[in-house]
């Protein structure tokens, strides 16, 4: 049965499309069969990160019982993908989503919801639809706040969070540190990606950004996160237990998460 997962952020522009293709990726590379689904329906583009750019059935058409959902399945790189139609005309109702995705649940491992970065029906589809959720947000005051304001959205709905993936991170000292967003939004950071110029070539290539540069900082930070997630350990050398460095807060973050889960 699959563990339903929404990535979710309250601002655009904050790479959510890119953390789900590259995360939906590194669970596919770890042997789980992954469904990534668009539910940005007012302006979606998970499809164009993996160059389904006008997909002949779109999850509209299933939302509005137009088509059956197996047609709006597509398989690419190794995952199963269901985009969303850029310009659809259709009648439907978002507060479907739920319904029609119950019972692919049996068929997948993970599917991973990228959601509408909007205060609206579309992002309360996702909190109906998914087990548990991850925020993403940027170390800036703007973006954290709309973050505080959809963690409260779903506190408020008894959606589960699983904590938070901090992106663009350019290490500059007027970013907000992660133990002060830790301590604003009381949950854990799980990932911490650096600002990154290949996630932005990727996208040009169609390709996930954990497949086009698999050694590059946030490409193991997503592949370490993929990991915990299904209760794998995170392989490979760590030079910080070899120097006996302090681990960073998100490592331990996911060893906390790992042991709740699956410990």
């Amino acid at each position: 049965m699959a563990k339903t997962i929404g990535i979710m952020s309250l601002k655009g522009g904050v790479g959510k499309t890119s953390i789900v293709a590259g995360l939906g990726s590194a669970l596919a590379e770890l042997g789980k069969k992954v469904l990534l689904i668009d539910a940005n329906f007012s302006a979606p583009n998970l499809g164009i990160h993996f160059n389904l750019i006008e997909p002949e059935v779109a999850i509209q058409h299933v939302l509005g019982r137009k088509s059956n959902i197996s047609d709006a399945i597509y398989n690419v790189g190794g995952l199963d993908i269901m985009p969303a139609e850029i310009f659809s005309k259709l009648n439907f109702s978002p507060m479907r989503l739920r319904e029609r995705i119950n019972p692919l649940k049996r068929k997948y491992d993970i599917i991973l919801i990228d959601s509408s970065p909007t205060m609206s029906e579309e992002s309360v589809a996702t909190f109906l639809a998914a087990d548990e959720i991850f925020f993403v947000t940027t170390p800036d005051h703007s973006t954290l706040s709309n973050t505080l304001k959809f963690i409260k959205e779903a506190n408020e709905r008894g959606t589960p969070i699983d904590g938070l993936i901090l992106n663009q991170v350019h290490d500059k000292s007027f970013e907000i540190p992660l133990s002060d967003i830790e301590s604003a939004t009381n949950y854990p950071v799980l990932a911490v990606l650096p600002f990154d110029i290949d996630v932005k070539e990727a996208q040009s290539k169609f390709i996930p950004s954990t497949k086009h540069k698999p050694n590059s900082k946030g490409s193991k930070e997503l592949k370490k996160l993929a990991a915990t997630i299904v209760g794998q350990k995170v392989p490979g050398f760590d030079w910080r237990v070899f120097f006996k460095l302090a681990p960073k807060r998100q490592d331990v973050n996911r060893e906390v998460f790992y042991q709740r889960v699956f410990g």
